[in-house]
């Protein structure tokens, strides 16, 4: 790698961990280019070199909180489950992320589409987060006749609704008013979708 592309690979870095910062912190609303480049330590014009606008630098951040989900719930997952068990702790760990980070969970479900530029690449990564988490264990869980892949449609179309509800309720308006009931009715629900053929 030549020294212009290794300095070009470092520019953007820092501009894209400047946005994560700002959008883990203060969520959509607190992006603009100014605060960026504030962030990042440098000139907003000169964040106009790497990027086209702040649009392209929430889709690489939006990918990049989907790829530190999958790493969070990986590093959840006990090496014993396999199956429905292990879905349902794949499930239970993205629940779990989002809690952790609630900027993250606002960015990606309660940031209207206009705010992301109509970008449908960066709504398609959103819309296929949970699926794109889980996508392993589906396949095994179709693969080894647990679920067809019809039923398996079905009940991921019902846990993304269950899931973003749980935490929109429990996120925005502490229902349940704890962790330990968040996470009881959680299971619960888990079991209610995963169980049912």
């Amino acid at each position: 790698m030549k020294n212009k592309e290794i300095q070009e690979k470092r520019m953007k870095e820092y501009f894209i961990q400047a946005t994560k910062d700002i959008l883990k912190g203060e969520g959509i609303k607190g992006v603009s280019v100014r605060n960026i480049a504030d962030q990042a330590g440098y000139s907003y014009a000169t964040l106009y070199n790497y990027f086209k606008d702040v649009n392209d630098l929430v889709f690489v951040c939006v990918s990049d909180f989907q790829e530190e989900c999958k790493v969070f719930i990986n590093g959840q997952m006990p090496s014993d489950l396999d199956g429905v068990n292990r879905l349902k702790a794949t499930i239970l760990a993205y629940l779990k992320y989002f809690v952790e980070y609630p900027g993250i969970f606002d960015l990606f479900y309660l940031t209207k589409v206009g705010d992301f530029g109509n970008k449908q690449t960066i709504i398609s990564v959103i819309e296929n987060s949970l699926n794109d988490a889980c996508e392993s264990e589906w396949n095994y869980c179709v693969e080894h006749d647990i679920f067809t892949l019809e039923e398996s449609d079905r009940i991921k179309s019902q846990l993304r609704y269950t899931i973003i509800g749980l935490l929109l309720l429990y996120l925005n308006r502490l229902i349940p008013k704890s962790y330990s009931e968040f996470m009881k009715e959680a299971n619960g629900q888990i079991d209610n979708l995963l169980l049912q053929k």
